[in-house]
C-alpha cells in the first residue's frame, strides 16, 4: 500500500518543479524578447525544452523550504558582500602595482548535497573575485583573484547563511 502514495508524492513533486522552473523559464523568456507577444511560439518551445533539461540535469529529489526570515539576511548580506567585493576588485584592478595572488582554494564543504551546495556554487561565483570551480564530493574548489584574502573564512559564512535559508539543514 505505501507504493501509490510514494508515486503520488513523487508526481506531486516533479509538477512542483515543472510549474516553477517553467514559470522561471517563462519570466526569463519574457524578459529576453521585451516582453514582445509575438515571440511566444518560439518561447513555448523554449520553456518547454528549458524545462526538460533541467529536469534531466537537476531531477527533482526532495523539497527544500526556504524560511523567509533567513532569506531576507542573506539578501542583505549578499548585497553588502557584492558591494565590498566589488570595490575591492575596482581598487586592485586600478592600483597602479597590481599585486594579486591569483590561484586555487579547496573548501571542505558542510553543506548537504542538491540545492543548498548548487545555490552557495553559484553565489561565490557571482561574487567578484571568485569563480566555482568543481565539486567533488564534500571539497569545493575556487579560483580567487588573490589567495591571501580570507577567502575560506567568507565561504563558511556564507554556507552558515545558506545553511539558514534552507529548513532542517544542520
Amino acid at each position: 500500500m505505501a507504493e501509490p502514495r510514494r508515486e503520488t508524492a513523487a508526481f506531486a513533486t516533479t509538477a512542483r518543479a515543472v510549474v516553477v522552473r517553467g514559470t522561471a523559464a517563462a519570466v526569463l523568456w519574457w524578459i529576453l524578447v521585451e516582453g514582445d507577444g509575438a515571440l511566444w511560439g518560439l518561447g513555448t518551445l523554449v520553456v518547454g525544452a528549458a524545462v526538460a533539461v533541467s529536469l534531466r540535469l537537476a531531477p527533482p529529489a526532495r523539497s527544500w523550504p526556504i524560511a523567509p526570515l533567513a532569506l531576507s539576511r542573506f539578501a542583505a548580506y549578499f548585497i553588502v558582500q557584492s558591494v565590498q567585493a566589488g570595490a575591492q576588485v575596482a581598487l586592485l584592478a586600478l592600483h597602479p602595482r597590481l599585486r594579486l595572488a591569483p590561484g586555487w582554494i579547496d573548501v571542505r564543504l558542510a553543506l548537504p548535497a542538491g540545492l543548498p551546495r548548487v545555490v552557495l556554487m553559484n553565489v561565490l561565483s557571482l561574487m567578484p573575485g571568485t569563480v566555482s570551480v568543481r565539486c567533488s564530493g564534500d571539497d569545493l574548489r575556487l579560483h580567487v583573484l588573490d589567495r591571501r584574502l580570507p577567502i575560506a573564512a567568507e565561504v563558511a559564512r556564507t554556507e552558515a547563511l545558506i545553511a539558514q535559508l534552507f529548513t532542517g539543514v544542520t
